[in-house]
């Protein structure tokens, strides 16, 4: 498992056209500062600083594997959390479509993408997403079990779930309520209705919660555009 998200990270950052923003993504994915990964490198602060910026010349292979082998190696020192996240990750009948995203996604990019009306105005969205779930509500109360359900937050929770077969909403927004892993964003893909106790829970937990009215099929293919 480690070797398989190794692979993964290194071939993210080697082949991303702004590696340093990668680079970020993964460090921030497994809630490690700055100092911290210079540190376990033996580097100045400013050299990881430089990296992410895009002011230091992209890093070779060499120094990519020395990152990626910094980031699991502190994982490891705190109970391993990304991995186990990352060994969760097997989809389940209710799970319609899972990703990672290469880079980090604005919020504001992702709804103009699935061309989303934010039922919740006053809750910011100027944050980033690293992912996104798609998710059939009906299946996901019928079948996932408590531990089931944290495989929707794939490797990190700054994520959207998109929530599809939503009647009017109190379900999906009541069961983000009670876990206390939250999203990034929660999304409705053609809902009946949505109710009002829907939006005050959203607006409680400051999460924007976005009306989307395109077809499944559409919005899954426009969501595989993002990278």
């Amino acid at each position: 498992m480690k070797d398989q998200l190794r692979e993964k990270m290194a071939g993210e950052i080697a082949l991303s056209e702004e590696p340093g923003k990668t680079i970020r993504k993964w460090r921030e994915q497994f809630k490690v500062s700055q100092q911290d990964l210079a540190r376990q490198l033996d580097v100045s602060p400013s050299v990881i600083s430089d990296y992410e910026a895009g002011r230091r010349k992209s890093p070779g292979i060499l120094t990519v594997r020395k990152i990626v082998d910094a980031l699991i190696a502190m994982d490891e020192m705190t109970g391993g959390h990304v991995m186990k996240q990352y060994s969760m990750a097997n989809t389940s009948e209710a799970i319609l479509a899972i990703h990672e995203f290469h880079e980090d996604i604005p919020m504001s990019q992702f709804i103009k993408v699935i061309e989303g009306e934010n039922l919740t105005p006053q809750v910011a969205t100027d944050r980033h997403l690293h992912g996104y779930t798609v998710i059939d509500s009906i299946k996901a109360i019928t079948s996932l079990s408590s531990f089931d359900y944290l495989k929707i937050y794939g490797w990190s929770s700054q994520r959207a779930l998109i929530f599809t077969g939503v009647k009017f909403g109190r379900s999906p927004m009541i069961a983000v309520r009670a876990h206390p892993l939250k999203p990034a964003m929660v999304v409705y893909q053609r809902p009946d209705q949505v109710d009002e106790l829907a939006i005050k829970l959203a607006e409680i937990e400051n999460l924007p919660l976005i009306r989307s009215t395109i077809d499944l099929p559409v919005l899954i293919e426009r969501l595989a555009t993002l990278g």
